[in-house]
């Protein structure tokens, strides 16, 4: 069992350190920042496998950590610390490349669930990237011109690579398996998180980025489309 590195960047020293006992506890390498330049400064001297970052925050708050983090072509799961009064921020995260938010006060329990969900899919996304399933039959499913490799972990668009979050690709790659086929946004947040849906508003807004990277019109879409009222398919062509 590898070990993972998990970096906690919130200016809060007490949460900061809370949740550093908790994630030692279960076995976690934990790095600490006070800001998202601190933050930065440890993702480039150490392997991250996984971030908690705070929207607010003194000299780069968490929405500008992220939108950094991504351009620098990290793929590690990162999930955001934002209080209720931050709604719009936790969509401009999310946006900007988080994969899930967690909403001040949280218990826990509950941070840790959610910790120890991103990292089981972040180590089955690194595995299939690191060509471990090599000797399997390569998965590949095409519609139009999408294609999406399911053992190498690679998405295409008319012959150019697009790039997608670890999350971003396990929605697409559930829709694309099945094309045709509606799937709600409760079921697709449990396929993809394995764990029961809370809270489904992560999904709309993952569609959302997946459009604006496969779809040359995404108010248009061609490929990934909405069933009003009921959820979301590939379409077949």
């Amino acid at each position: 069992m590898m070990d993972y590195h998990i970096l906690i960047v919130e200016d809060d020293r007490d949460i900061r350190e809370g949740i550093e006992i908790y994630l030692k506890n279960q076995g976690y390498v934990v790095f600490q920042a006070a800001d998202g330049v601190e933050g930065l400064s440890v993702i480039g001297k150490e392997t991250i496998h996984l971030a908690i970052v705070d929207v607010m925050m003194p000299r780069m708050d968490g929405i500008n950590m992220m939108m950094r983090v991504r351009e620098l072509g990290y793929e590690f799961p990162v999930i955001m610390l934002s209080a209720k009064s931050e709604e719009v921020d936790k969509i401009m995260g999310l946006n900007m490349g988080a994969d899930d938010y967690v909403t001040k006060p949280f218990t826990t329990m509950e941070l840790l669930a959610r910790v120890n969900s991103h990292l089981r899919r972040y180590s089955r996304f690194l595995e299939m990237k690191d060509g471990k399933r090599a000797e399997e039959e390569a998965r590949v499913y095409t519609i139009g011109g999408l294609e999406v490799h399911e053992d190498t972990v690679e998405v295409y668009l008319d012959g150019n690579p697009v790039k997608l979050t670890p999350t971003e690709f396990k929605i697409l790659l559930l829709l694309i398996k099945s094309p045709g086929r509606v799937y709600s946004a409760e079921e697709i947040y449990e396929r993809v998180w394995n764990e029961q849906a809370i809270n489904t508003d992560t999904i709309m807004v993952h569609v959302r980025k997946i459009r604006e990277k496969i779809e040359m019109n995404p108010r248009e879409p061609k490929y990934l489309k909405v069933v009003w009222g009921v959820g979301y398919k590939i379409e077949k062509q």
